[in-house]
């Protein structure tokens, strides 16, 4: 059979267009009041319109839960003053005869918050929401602008908090996310895209969702409401209107732009609350606890040596002295498989369970040794947020180091940073400049700040420093 001309295909597709255009014109102009259905028969399988009870029930419906809980999602505003780097502003004489060409821009962004205490004014929202804001401001649901103060942050795992100098606020009460189950009904709330007061619902895909390369520690509630730019900090809701958890990213191979797909993340609202408590307390940080150990994973060659039934799990590899691990009895050798009962498949799961815990905290771990289950229990001691350099080694004196991020972690990049170094100090007189990652060195293999502090145990006789600046690597010999 010979094709058929491309105008005649053209005056087809058209013509199919048109008739189905009028169908469906006909069928959404039909009036809803047009034909009543009794309470107690179904409708006609056709009919496009919805009874207002069905066997005498109402209809289901979000609007008064909603209607209690969107006053208190918020939007929030952020500006930022960022230096134009302009080779020309150097030359005094472009400077003159151009005085009103600005050397410096003003960066917007809009992001969404929660309030959890409508008495004190506190919002909870993402750190990278307001991460470096040199104002933040806050537009409430009835259209009352603050500018709103910063009381703390963790940036590891993405949670926020500021206050606002305000009166009769809507406050969301908080859920014990650790309830929650796959297939419950949630809605999320917040101003995508610069929307206000936009509202998507679906259910919990997944709990405990973790191992998402660049987003710091992670324990997300997974769900397929639509989570899009400028949800970020909003709401995710149960259907009796409590908080359960704040939305914090969309998962999408095309980039965040490109629209949900139906993979939106959320910090659960048990970690929230946690990390708040910790803002609260310590000054507006966050001060981790630590087991002290170093882990590994497992192999299917090391399963058959250390006579597991899988290769799963972390491997302590290395215990520091007097610590947390120490106290608990934990030996090299062993390998943790379970947490308080949470499954533990690899160095990269248990760091990410101890990143999440407060100092103090106390757990059980199970693990095996010689093959055999042992039951430990543990608490956790406070790790240093930094260490100066001269209590390392006098070759570094002048330098501070401390912690990569988790973002930075999770990206596969390990090591120290170095967070500052003292102009004419003999660790700047070797070339050590602040923001360098110390990756390795002589002195012996690390991983992060209690394992770089540990190599330095027996100090090296020539130290050398491996590191990485910017997008260049190399090595620096301290003298």
């Amino acid at each position: 059979m010979r094709p058929l001309p491309t105008l005649l295909l053209l005056t087809a597709a058209a013509a199919f267009g048109g008739f189905a255009a009028i169908g469906l014109n006909e069928t959404f102009n039909q009036r809803a009041d047009a034909a009543p259905v009794p309470a107690s028969t179904t409708l006609p399988p056709n009919s496009s319109t919805l009874p207002a009870t069905v066997q005498g029930q109402p209809l289901p419906s979000l609007a008064p839960m909603l209607k209690r809980v969107m006053p208190a999602v918020v939007s929030v505003a952020t500006k930022q003053v960022v230096q134009v780097r302009n080779p020309f502003f150097n030359d005094p004489f472009f400077r003159r005869m151009f005085p009103d060409v600005p050397q410096e821009r003003i960066n917007q962004s809009l992001g969404s918050g929660v309030i959890v205490d409508a008495a004190k004014g506190y919002i909870l929202t993402n750190h990278h929401v307001i991460e470096d804001a040199d104002d933040v401001s806050v537009t409430l649901a009835d259209g009352r602008t603050f500018k709103a103060e910063f009381i703390g942050s963790d940036a590891d795992t993405d949670v926020a908090l500021i206050r606002i100098p305000a009166e009769n606020l809507t406050a969301i009460p908080l859920a014990d996310s650790g309830l929650l189950n796959v297939g419950d009904f949630v809605v999320a709330i917040g101003n995508p895209f610069g929307l206000s007061q936009t509202v998507t619902s679906g259910i919990v895909s997944a709990v405990g969702r973790s191992g998402i390369r660049g987003l710091g520690y992670q324990n997300f509630i997974q769900t397929d409401a639509s989570i899009n730019p400028g949800n970020s900090g909003g709401a995710l809701v149960n259907l009796q209107g409590q908080l359960i958890g704040i939305n914090t990213a969309s998962l999408n191979p095309q980039g965040s732009m490109a629209g949900n797909i139906g993979l939106g993340l959320a910090i659960p609202t048990n970690l929230a609350r946690t990390v708040v408590d910790q803002l609260l307390a310590n000054d507006g940080v966050v001060i981790r606890g630590t087991l002290g150990v170093e882990a590994q994973d497992v192999d299917a060659r090391m399963a058959q040596a250390l006579k597991l039934d899988s290769a799963r799990g972390a491997l302590v590899s290395r215990v520091y002295a007097d610590s947390a691990a120490t106290d608990a009895g934990l030996k090299v050798g062993d390998v943790i498989v379970s947490v308080n009962g949470q499954r533990i498949d690899n160095a990269a799961a248990w760091h990410n369970f101890e990143g999440l815990q407060a100092v103090g905290t106390r757990f059980k771990l199970e693990v095996r040794r010689d093959g055999k289950p042992v039951t430990l229990t543990a608490a956790l001691k406070p790790q240093p947020r930094a260490l100066i350099g001269n209590s390392l080694d006098k070759r570094l004196a002048g330098a501070s180091f401390a912690e990569l991020s988790e973002q930075l972690r999770q990206s596969g990049v390990s090591g120290v940073l170095v967070s500052d170094v003292t102009e004419g100090s003999r660790a700047a007189n070797s070339g050590l400049q602040a923001g360098d990652v110390v990756v390795a060195g002589s002195m012996g293999e690390f991983t992060d700040l209690a394992s770089f502090r540990a190599t330095f145990e027996t100090p090296p006789r020539q130290l050398v420093l491996r590191i990485q600046r910017g997008r260049r690597g190399g090595n620096l010999l301290m003298e």
